[in-house]
């Protein structure tokens, strides 16, 4: 393992985490009998749906000490008659705002889902509306995506090393605290305030990953979860962005056999070899001289980066090749472009807050991912050397997934990663063609939580499954588990339902802060 800190690399110093969990009971008694003051979120949505306020510590190893707010939401079952309990929802992230969840998900819940459980949003710490962070970034700094060229790399290294000094400046004493197991904590006192002996759980994306966390910290609290695209966590968190770049090899292969046997509407190459060269001629075009696509100037570099998640989606990666082949022709496009800004921009719920920080997606994102585990290298060296290698060896995005980032600059965690692995009972969800958490990362999560199952959707595309078709064999499972608490008796195959390959992580799942990155 790398050292923690290397030469050149500033320390943020954190404490100990001083107090034994006995020691911490009686503080954390005053957190869990907190009686939040609930209140209409807005006019403009159900009043049923309803907001408050808790405390929680900063630090769980000094429960005296700082405390930060989280903003939680609920929508309570209509036949109180049918209760089980509270079901809690994460979108994924880090950095993804939930508290609006419960008003958007409701409506693809079938009713024997929807009369059971009250329907519990919230912020994470450090996110949207809970304590958020900033770093005070300028939307180039937001930018996470950075291609390696020998010439580049020292401005790479430079923009890695502003945005943790950034980071640290704005929230030095609060940095260490924003991390996954302390948000699996925070979950726990919110159980408690609801007065709930155990919580059901759907996190789609980075949310499986803070269910998994929280199954591992409080396997006897855990009811109902489902963990839908999974975050595989032996790769958290610098394998979690590799990832995209092993993942992608696969699914631009079946492109290039897909679009070849569709050379009569596409016209990119009649065999797979040729739609290849066709691609990697405009990136090579585009490199040499930057193509002008809805406005804008683009690169081979934004090609690569911009399409890499939806060659998951076929139909659509062909359409988008085929635009950024007429506009390199000097053609007429006349649909806005995946590779635009405005094409890519996540969806913003109505009830977003006012003063929540425009970089907060992004700073919350590096705070977690940097916090969460010390495994991150220090040398600047070997970022260099990876992405040599990895553009070598997946040609698409590989210099992208292993380039230097900003974690090789953070300071030391305050407590070591959570290593998952139990016998819990729950289910994922795995599409095959996915994105963002390829299918070899639901498999890695699947391999070490041994009492799970795995829904499995062969030949399913885009990132998040549940809800996305409620008629679909997908659903049907996971609404099955929720509503009896039956796994299946073993892993179950399904076949991609009708709405397969409408989210190939262009836009993600859950609504989302503009410019935030996304597991």
């Amino acid at each position: 393992m790398a050292p923690l800190l290397a030469v050149g690399v500033t320390a943020t110093l954190v404490p100990a985490l001083a107090p034994s969990p006995a020691s911490a009971a009686a503080p954390l008694k005053a957190f869990e009998n907190q009686r939040p003051a609930w209140h209409r979120c807005d006019a403009s949505l159900p009043a049923t749906f309803q907001c408050g306020t808790i405390k929680v510590p900063l630090d769980y190893g000094r429960p005296d000490g700082k405390t930060i707010k989280l903003a939680v939401s609920r929508m309570k079952t209509s036949v109180p008659g049918k209760r089980r309990g509270a079901l809690f929802f994460n979108p994924g992230g880090p950095g993804g705002e939930g508290l609006d969840m419960p008003v958007w998900i409701k409506d693809g819940l079938p009713k024997q889902v929807r009369e059971q459980y009250d329907l519990i949003g919230f912020d994470p710490r450090g996110v949207g509306r809970s304590s958020p962070v900033t770093c005070g970034l300028t939307s180039a700094e937001e930018n996470i995506e950075h291609a390696y060229e020998p010439e580049t790399f020292d401005s790479t290294t430079k923009w890695a090393r502003t945005v943790a000094d950034k980071c640290r400046a704005r929230n030095g004493d609060v940095l260490p605290y924003i991390t996954t197991r302390n948000t699996a904590r925070d979950m726990d006192v919110i159980r408690a305030v609801l007065g709930e002996k155990k919580i059901s759980y759907v996190g789609y994306s980075y949310g499986t990953y803070l269910g998994a966390v929280y199954s591992q910290m409080f396997p006897g609290r855990t009811d109902r979860f489902v963990l839908d695209s999974a975050v595989d966590p032996a790769r958290v968190w610098r394998g979690m962005i590799q990832v995209w770049a092993e993942g992608s090899e696969p699914a631009f292969t079946r492109w290039t056999r897909w679009t070849a046997q569709r050379h009569r509407t596409y016209k990119l190459g009649d065999t797979a070899a040729k739609v290849r060269k066709t691609f990697w001629n405009l990136v090579e075009r585009a490199d040499r001289d930057p193509i002008e696509l809805d406005g804008q100037k683009v690169s081979g570099d934004d090609i690569r980066a911009g399409l890499r998640p939806v060659f998951f989606s076929p139909k659509v990666a062909a359409e988008a090749v085929v635009d950024v082949k007429r506009a390199a022709e000097g053609r007429t496009v006349s649909r806005p472009s995946v590779l635009s800004g405005e094409a890519r921009e996540p969806r913003r719920f109505a009830t977003a807050a006012a003063g929540v920080p425009r970089d907060n997606g992004t700073a919350a994102f590096w705070t977690v991912v940097c916090g969460d585990t010390a495994a991150w290298p220090r040398d600047p060296e070997q970022y260099r050397r990876d992405a040599i290698r990895d553009k070598a060896r997946y040609p698409l995005y590989g210099d992208f997934g292993s380039n230097i980032v900003p974690c090789a600059y953070w300071g030391k965690p305050a407590e070591p990663a959570t290593k998952v692995k139990n016998r819990v009972g729950l289910l994922i969800v795995q599409n095959q063609w996915d994105s963002q958490t390829p299918l070899t990362s639901g498999l890695g999560m699947h391999r070490v939580l041994k009492g799970s199952r795995l829904v499995y959707v062969k030949g399913g595309e885009g990132h998040g499954v549940y809800t996305m078709d409620p008629r679909s064999c997908a659903d049907r499972n996971v609404n099955s588990y929720l509503s009896t608490g039956k796994l299946p008796t073993g892993d179950v195959t399904c076949k991609p339902g009708q709405s397969a390959g409408v989210n190939p992580g262009i836009v993600p799942v859950p609504p989302q802060a503009p410019g935030a990155p996304r597991f």
